[in-house]
């Protein structure tokens, strides 16, 4: 089944419509420092408005257990929404109690509003059905449709995200509609060659879609943290870097699985060892087999690609015509261990063909760094539900628009 998308819902001017938005931005001492999810969401909420409908913003924001926490409050989304939209954007204090009706109640058609943080209600993330249900009863009596715009949550099922849908008339916002066209292009008949490249700390997070894309994939380049592990399942000793060993016989499998197939994996042949997990850490370029050679040792820490493996990497990207990318290569948080990052993102942008950074860190990491967003072909705004998308998982925020 096809995903229901805004053409479904008919005309919607003068009808109160429930926007299911990802408005979970980073902020420090009350500041947005990365309003990439705000401005995903303007496409769908200009639409709206030019077709005179009156628009109500719901989001979550961290994880503030259920219960009211101003630090976690989307007041200052409401702000950041109202200057990139140019006109004011009303708040309401609570979620479905007495300052969000009567804000909706205030709407003009045109008109756009923000309600509280959807977690200060326990029955968003409810185990029980029941309870979910309940709150999201209360959310519909706001509204007389719903457009799920919030990609980021649609593999939660979750009242906003899934109950709600049932109880409205809903459909896919431009920004959902978009994600998955694009990872559907990555996971049926991607142009090639195909490239996967992961990163990130863990392996344990990247299992799912490693063994969905293997069969797909004409290259997977491993970086990251979890670059050890596949270093120690060759053999290699790997100091003080991040290590799953319960992990290692399913590196083993994977890595045989590549060769059985004909996939190229490809491995860094160099990382860069520190003296710790530090900014200002002293650290050295070693080759892949010999990580404890260095004047650290054994106690050496690897916290990004070398400089020929990141030359590796952005080979083998430039010369595919089809590349995601998930996951940092380094702790590019900190300037001595980004060189690796930069270099894949780099890469990413001289694609001559789909290049698709998916979502989380990696989206994180190409604004810090310093790349515009049009340099590459998508950014996802959704980390963990590009990979549940990608490792071939059923997602109920999808699944409840039509999309099967």
């Amino acid at each position: 089944m096809a995903l229901r998308t805004l053409d479904s819902l008919g005309s919607l001017a003068g009808k109160r419509v429930i926007v299911r938005v990802d408005f979970n931005v980073p902020l420090k001492d009350g500041v947005i420092t990365d309003d990439g999810r705000v401005r995903a969401a303007l496409p769908t909420i200009d639409h709206l408005i030019g077709q005179g409908a009156r628009v109500i913003a719901c989001s979550h924001l961290g994880r503030p257990d259920g219960a009211p926490d101003p630090k976690y409050s989307l007041e200052p989304v409401a702000q950041r929404l109202s200057e990139l939209l140019g006109k004011p954007v009303a708040f309401a204090g609570d979620t479905v109690g007495e300052s969000a009706e009567q804000v909706v109640a205030a709407l003009a058609d045109g008109d756009v509003a923000v309600i509280e943080n959807l977690r200060f209600n326990p029955g968003e993330t409810a185990k029980d059905a029941g309870e979910r249900r309940a709150f999201a009863e209360q959310l519909a009596s706001l509204g007389d449709a719903l457009v799920s715009d919030g990609f980021g949550v649609v593999h939660r099922k979750q009242a906003s995200v899934y109950d709600l849908a049932e109880l409205l008339p809903s459909a896919a916002g431009y920004l959902i509609e978009k994600e998955v066209e694009v990872l559907d292009r990555l996971t049926e008949n991607p142009e090639r060659p195909y490239a996967v490249v992961l990163g990130g700390s863990k392996v344990s997070d990247k299992l799912g879609v490693i063994e969905h894309l293997l069969p797909r994939a004409d290259k997977i380049l491993v970086g990251g943290g979890m670059l050890f592990t596949f270093l120690a399942a060759l053999g290699h000793k790997v100091g003080k870097s991040l290590l799953e060993a319960d992990q290692l016989e399913t590196v083993k499998g994977y890595i045989a699985t590549a060769q059985e197939r004909g996939v190229e994996l490809v491995l860094p042949v160099d990382a860069v060892m520190a003296s710790g997990f530090a900014a200002d850490a002293d650290h050295v370029v070693a080759a892949a087999d010999a990580l404890e050679d260095t004047a650290f040792g054994a106690e050496g820490m690897g916290l990004d690609i070398g400089p020929k493996s990141a030359e590796l990497f952005a080979d083998a990207i430039r010369s595919s015509r089809t590349v995601f990318w998930n996951g940092p290569m380094g702790v590019f948080e900190m300037p001595a261990f980004a060189a690796g990052t930069r270099a894949v993102a780099q890469a990413l942008t001289e694609v001559d063909g789909l290049s698709v950074v998916g979502g989380g860190d990696s989206a994180a990491a190409v604004r810090q760094l310093g790349f515009d967003d049009a340099a590459f072909g998508h950014i996802s705004t959704g980390g963990g539900a590009s990979l549940e998308f990608l490792e071939g998982k059923k997602l109920p925020g999808l699944e409840v628009l039509g999309w099967a």
